[in-house]
Order: C-alpha cells, then sequence, then structure tokens
C-alpha cells in the first residue's frame, strides 16, 4: 500500500514527515535556519512512496518506489531515498528530478542533499532553468541555497536534440568551472570555451553574464568593432547599468582610430502607462580633416541629444514624442547613433485618439536630412534647409453611430500650418520647355479644411445597388510669402501662361453630388464561383477654386498615381491643397472568383471621363502634379490591374495605365512571388513613361528581385538586386547567408549599389549574431 504523509514544517521537515511515519512518537530530528533556507515557517511537507524502512542500528530511513517529496513550492522526485538521521542529510538515487518553486529542473543519477534543499553535491547532473536554459556538469556543489558551483561543466540555451542527445547544440559554453550565484543572480565562467556547432571559437578565461532568469541586470553588453575610411577602425564597449526595476541607464562609448573617443549614454525610466528615455553623445574630433571638403563633418567639436517618449493616457487617448537637436546636421548619421541615425529624420510631439471609428491625431513635426553638405551648398544640394517646420497638422474624423437621415455621415477636420527658412524650388530643363517647379516656398503658409460626406445604399429588387453622395468643404488659408517665394512663383506662371494670384489669404468652398451604382452577378459551377460587377460613378461639383490661377501653395498634394487603385475614389488628389472640380464619370468592370481547388482572382478595368467645367487634372499647379498624370484629358487613359493566388504559395500581379487612344502602355507594375518553406523568391519589373514636367526626360524601366532559400531546416541563402533597364546598370545587388533556430541566429550579407548615371558605388557589409540569454551584436559599415 502507498504511503502518503503530511507534516507541518516545526523542527525537520523531511525528518518529520519520515521518522513520524516509521516510529509515531520519536522525537524529530536538530532544528534548522529556516530563514536561511528561504523555507517558510509554515510549510507543510507531503512524501508519498510505496514503502517507508527504518533501521535503527544505521539510524537510517529509507523510502522506496517511487518516492515524491513536495516542500513548500519544491519538489524532488528518485526511486530511492535514505535520510541519515545523525548528519540530517538524505541521498535520493535512481532518475532523480529536483524541480524548485522558480521551475529549474535537476536531473541526476544521484544526490546528496541536506534535508532543506538547500546544501547539495550531485555528480553527473543536467539543470534546466524555467527560461530553457541548461546547464551540464561531472559534478557540482550547492552551498547556503544560493550558490551552484558546476565542475567541468556546459552552457546553453539550446534544447537538446530529443532523436539525438548527444548532438552538439548550436552553441555552448565549456567551462572548468560554472558558479551561479542565486542571490547575486549572476553565472561566472572561469577557463571557458566557446563553441559553435561543435567546434571550438573562442577562449576566454573569465566572464560573466545575468542569470538566465534575470530580466535586468547590470554589466557590459556584447562590443561591436566598425571600420571606415573617415573614422578608422572603431571599438564600441556598451556597459548597461540596472539602477532600479523601472530606470536604468545604457553607456555606449565608442573609440575610433581617426577621430577618437566618443560618449554616448541613453536614459530610460518606465511607468504603469508609458515611458522615455534621453540619449546623449558627443565627439571633440582628432582628425576633422579626414572628411570631404565644404562638409558639416569637418566640425571639431560635435553632439546631440534626444529623447523620445510614448504615455497612454486613457484606453482612447495616447501622448508621445521623437525629439533631437544636434550640433549639425549630420552627425547623428555620421556616428550611427542608435535611434536617431536614419539619414531622413522626423522629429515630432504627438497627440492621437481612437474610439471606434472616431479619429483624432495632433502632430507637431520637423523634418531633417542629415546630409553632410553646407548650409550654402554652392550646387545647391543643401536639401536639409529645405525642410519645413509643421506647427502644427492637426486630423479629425467623426462618424456618428446612429444613421443620419438612414445613411452614414462622416466629418473630417484637417489643419495644417507649415514654415520653411529657405525655397524648394528646383528648375528642371525638360525636352520641351523649361519648367520652375514650386515646391514649397520660403515663409509660412496655414490651411484649415473642413468637409463633410454623407451616403446611403439601396438596393433594388433585381440587385442593382444605388449609393446616393452628398459631399462639401471649405478652406481658410493664410500664405505669408518670403524671400525669393513670390519671384520664383510669377515666374512660374509666365512660363505657363497663367497669371499669379498672390494673396494674404484665401478662402474656397465647394460642394459635389454623387452617384455610384453597382450591379453585381454571382455565376456558379460545381467548383467554382465568379463574380462581375458593372461600376459606375458620377460627381458634379463646380470648377475647382482658383483652377486657372497659380499662388496657393502645394505642400500635401504633390504626387499623382493614376491607376486601378483609385479609379472610383470621389476626389483623386492624394492630399487637402489641390481640389477636384467640374463633372467626371467614372466607369469599370471588376470581377472576383474563387476555385475549389483554392485558387482565387480578381480583375479590374475601367475609365475615367472628365464631362463639363474646367479639368483640374489639365490646369497649372506648382509642382505639375497633374501633368502625364493619364486623367488631363477628358477621357483618361484606361487602367487596369489583375491578381491570381494558388493555395501552393505563388501570386501574380499585374497592374498599367493605358493610352486612351493607342493602348500603348504608360505606365505598369508587373509583380510574382513565391513562399514555400524552403524558397522565397519575388520580382517586380516596372516601367514609367517619360515625364518631362517632373524632370524625368526619359522612360524609366527597372526590375526588382529578391529571393531566400533554405538550405537546411536552419540555414538559408538569399539575395536580392535592382537593374535599370534605361541605363542598363545594376543599381542595387546584395547576398548573405544565416542561420536561426530557437537559441542562435547568425546573418552575413554584402551589397553594392550604383548611380544609375554617375556609376558611384558603395558597398557594404554586415553581420549580426544573436544567442538566446547572452545578447545580440551586430554592426553594418562601409567595408571595401
Amino acid at each position: 500500500m502507498r504511503a502518503r504523509i503530511a507534516c507541518l514544517a516545526g523542527a525537520t521537515a523531511l525528518a518529520c514527515a519520515l521518522v513520524g511515519a516509521a516510529l509515531p512518537g520519536v522525537a524529530a530530528a536538530q532544528a534548522i535556519d529556516l530563514d536561511r533556507a528561504d523555507i517558510s515557517p509554515d510549510a507543510e511537507l507531503l512524501l508519498e512512496a510505496d514503502t517507508l524502512v527504518y533501521d535503527n542500528d544505521r539510524n537510517t530511513i529509507t523510502a522506496e518506489g517511487g518516492v515524491r517529496i513536495d516542500y513548500d513550492g519544491h519538489r524532488l522526485v528518485a526511486r530511492r531515498i535514505v535520510y541519515d538521521r545523525a548528519t540530517a542529510r538524505l541521498i535520493a538515487s535512481g532518475d532523480v528530478e529536483i524541480v524548485d518553486r522558480q521551475g529549474t529542473r535537476i536531473h541526476t543519477d544521484e544526490i546528496d542533499i541536506t534535508d532543506d534543499f538547500r546544501d547539495a553535491f550531485v555528480r553527473t547532473l543536467r539543470v534546466e532553468t524555467v527560461d530553457k536554459a541548461y546547464f551540464a556538469a561531472d559534478s557540482a556543489e550547492r552551498e547556503g541555497g544560493e550558490v551552484t558551483t558546476f565542475n567541468y561543466g556546459v552552457y546553453t540555451a539550446c534544447e537538446p536534440c530529443r532523436e539525438r542527445p548527444d548532438k552538439a547544440p548550436a552553441w555552448r559554453v565549456k567551462a572548468q568551472k560554472i558558479i551561479w550565484n542565486g542571490k547575486e543572480k549572476t553565472v561566472r565562467f572561469e577557463n571557458a570555451r566557446f563553441e559553435l556547432f561543435g567546434l571550438p571559437i573562442a577562449y576566454l578565461p573569465y566572464f560573466e553574464m545575468p542569470d538566465p532568469t534575470v530580466k535586468q541586470k547590470s554589466g557590459f553588453l556584447i562590443p561591436s568593432v566598425s571600420k571606415s575610411d573617415e573614422l578608422g577602425y572603431g571599438v564600441k564597449v556598451p556597459y548597461y547599468w540596472a539602477l532600479s526595476p523601472t530606470y536604468d541607464v545604457t553607456f555606449r562609448p565608442a573609440w575610433y582610430s581617426k577621430q577618437g573617443f566618443l560618449g554616448h549614454a541613453e536614459w530610460r525610466q518606465r511607468f504603469n502607462n508609458g515611458g522615455y528615455s534621453v540619449t546623449i553623445a558627443g565627439i571633440r574630433q582628432n582628425r576633422p580633416g579626414e572628411f570631404d571638403p565644404n562638409t558639416v563633418d569637418r566640425e571639431r567639436t560635435r553632439g546631440m541629444i534626444g529623447s523620445k517618449g510614448a504615455f497612454r493616457i486613457n484606453p482612447r487617448w495616447t501622448f508621445g514624442w521623437d525629439v533631437m537637436v544636434q550640433t549639425d546636421k549630420n552627425f547623428a548619421n555620421r556616428y550611427d547613433i542608435q535611434g536617431y541615425g536614419k539619414f531622413r529624420r522626423t522629429n515630432e510631439i504627438y497627440l492621437t485618439g481612437l474610439n471606434d471609428r472616431n479619429y483624432f491625431d495632433l502632430r507637431f513635426q520637423k523634418f531633417n536630412v542629415q546630409e553632410a553638405h553646407v548650409d550654402f551648398d554652392p550646387l545647391g544640394r543643401d536639401r536639409d534647409r529645405k525642410q519645413p517646420w509643421v506647427l502644427p497638422t492637426l486630423d479629425y474624423s467623426y462618424t456618428p453611430d446612429a444613421p443620419i437621415a438612414g445613411g452614414e455621415l462622416n466629418i473630417d477636420v484637417n489643419l495644417r500650418s507649415l514654415h520653411r527658412g529657405m525655397l524648394d524650388a528646383p528648375t528642371y530643363i525638360g525636352s520641351i520647355n523649361p519648367q520652375t517647379a514650386v515646391r514649397g516656398i520660403d515663409g509660412s503658409s496655414t490651411r484649415l479644411t473642413a468637409e463633410a460626406e454623407w451616403k446611403r445604399s439601396f438596393i433594388t429588387p433585381g440587385g442593382l445597388m444605388l449609393t446616393p453622395i452628398l459631399h462639401a468643404r471649405a478652406d481658410a488659408i493664410s500664405v505669408d510669402y518670403e524671400g525669393g517665394s513670390a519671384a520664383a512663383i510669377n515666374n512660374f506662371a509666365a512660363l505657363n501662361g497663367v497669371s499669379a494670384d498672390m494673396r494674404s489669404s484665401y478662402t474656397r468652398a465647394t460642394a459635389t453630388a454623387g452617384l455610384e451604382a453597382r450591379w453585381p452577378f454571382l455565376f456558379a459551377t460545381a467548383n467554382s464561383s465568379h463574380v462581375v460587377e458593372p461600376m459606375a460613378q458620377v460627381f458634379a461639383r463646380p470648377d475647382a477654386p482658383h483652377g486657372d490661377t497659380v499662388g496657393i501653395p502645394n505642400e500635401d498634394a504633390q504626387s499623382m498615381v493614376f491607376d486601378a487603385t483609385n479609379l472610383f475614389e470621389r476626389d483623386k488628389f492624394s492630399g487637402y491643397d489641390r481640389i477636384e472640380g467640374g463633372v467626371r464619370a467614372n466607369l469599370g468592370l471588376r470581377y472576383s472568383g474563387s476555385f475549389a481547388n483554392g485558387w482565387s482572382t480578381n480583375a479590374l478595368f475601367g475609365q475615367s471621363f472628365h464631362l463639363a467645367g474646367e479639368n483640374p487634372y489639365a490646369s497649372p499647379d506648382l509642382v505639375h502634379v497633374g501633368a502625364a498624370s493619364g486623367l488631363e484629358t477628358d477621357r483618361s487613359d484606361y487602367v487596369g490591374m489583375v491578381g491570381l493566388a494558388s493555395p501552393t504559395g505563388l501570386s501574380l500581379a499585374a497592374g498599367a495605365r493605358f493610352d486612351e487612344d493607342t493602348f500603348d502602355v504608360r505606365r505598369t507594375d508587373v509583380s510574382a512571388a513565391y513562399t514555400s518553406r524552403p524558397v522565397t523568391v519575388s520580382g517586380v519589373y516596372s516601367f514609367i513613361e517619360a515625364q518631362p514636367d517632373y524632370g524625368f526626360d526619359e522612360d524609366r524601366r527597372e526590375v526588382r528581385g529578391n529571393a531566400s532559400v533554405r538550405i537546411h531546416d536552419n540555414w538559408r541563402v538569399f539575395g536580392g538586386g535592382s537593374y535599370d533597364l534605361t541605363h542598363d546598370v545594376m543599381t542595387r545587388r546584395s547576398i548573405g547567408f544565416a542561420y536561426d533556430d530557437d537559441c542562435f541566429a547568425f546573418a552575413i550579407s554584402m551589397s553594392e549599389t550604383e548611380h544609375p548615371t554617375t556609376h558611384d558605388k558603395s558597398r557594404n557589409f554586415g553581420f549580426m549574431v544573436s544567442l538566446r540569454t547572452i545578447g545580440e551584436f551586430g554592426n553594418t559599415n562601409t567595408a571595401f
């Protein structure tokens, strides 16, 4: 009969259970320090075993057959346990497993352990932590319930192979001694050797890392090295300082052989509803002459300070920021300051609210281009000074939950206020006439737009869906032209044969009445279903205000791509600064099909017609936004798209714009992709007809492709490239290989880019290594 005994810890818990079970009334063994053993004085011990044997001559108690002891969150399982009352120790043998209250598992054939689970001596053991980190050793000692010393130990975070337990993991550290300090939460390795796939690659006489269960621990992080022509060889040695559970500091000092010491530190603090960070970095360059002349990189003393933060005020509202100031416009990019080194950067402070379908977004922004050119570059390449301040931009969208007159009402408000300190007006020399674009004025402009749209759908007995649409919009605009803005706009107007209407303020309003008709037809067979849906729209509205004059800046509607995705848009301009006017109709045919074998397809083809009034896409615009768009004529170009998807991971898509008279291809994108476990490949062909007013005198043709092939369960090779067919130049090429599994990841890559006309080349080498529980390091630098 299986024994099951429970007793409260008062003296020695195991003695209480074992002695009390064997000989009721016999006094328990000596007391132990329960506080030191981290055992609750009220802990209850549960012992289960097939048999209990008391040996009075040897003063031992033996539990045999499926022995299990549960004690204050700890568990010991073994085939046999012998308890020595004289020494207050027990020896467990036969498939021993110990699980502590944190979930760490110890496996061994035999263990000599104190009865409070504090001190132990083990031979040939394996330890598995709750975070799936693994220790193994020929022998181990545990002292004071806090420090475990593994002799000739092995550490890894890779799960052992079940089919081949003796197979070397992806990585492991072998050491003469591994000392795991549970109080200090550290693991120290002495005379350690790092192995990758069983091959030794590095020897370290000593190193220390945080306990695998620790989420925050002070110490050095993995260093990195770099090389560049201007900076020389570089070494970065980060140090993480865990000041408290809610705030910490990471120091990332670096030394460069040509430029000297770079100081770099980041402070982070977390709260219940968010957190923020502050980063500061600086250097006094030893050899600024290594940089190109007439660049800001030649400044001797350089530095920056930046901060990021995000806080959830409540479930609906979020407040945050991402800001940086620096001594020159290229410091963070040149020294690759983490989080701030992007070539194109946006500084902003924002407040965002989201509730169901209602949305609010307020942002103050400053756009920057981190470039080396000086502010007054003689070739006009100083793009950073042309970037505006946004003070502010606001978007608000409100959709009432209840229907309005049986339909849906949507109200949108947009506010945009900009200030720019330098005129952005490059001169393009086209194949027909010289054209001057004014992409941004020197000065300030503010626009407030409010619009409302109502629509309601009706379905006739025959299945025809009719949707009337009503829309109204009003704008108030103020402009303060400074510098050469007025002269640039007048020059543009003269070249295009229109008058320039420059004022300090404008108001404009428009209203639209529209009707959309859709009539879907369903065709079904035994193995497929098809939906064919003719669609038509008509929108009637007055001509766009100031359509025949130039003066209102165009800041947010500078792009214009007419294709099948926006054929049925009420207003095809990309922003608020331009308004679509006149009477326009959109016609098209939409198709979708699905098949029993898992294939699916979709297609859309159509055309847009300007029926009355002034065509806004043919009207002069400060950035030529409508030129060569396909909408500048009364009968637009044809647009179409088609897609095909298979259950095997193959997908094909094509979109194109065709001339309305000759059906010549004006623009097209054709893509194909295949995704499976071993292979992922994609390719895109793009063609854009020449747009002289935009500054592109030649047709543009390009092929882009990327591929990744998994040559083994964990190994893959990847690469990609872009080929400029117009100039017969490979503009980008890259290749690399990588390994990844649950505990280890490694990637190495090489890439080259070439300018299609100047043929300037840059080559880069990158690598990344990630070891679970130890860290990640890598770098990408110009290498050759």
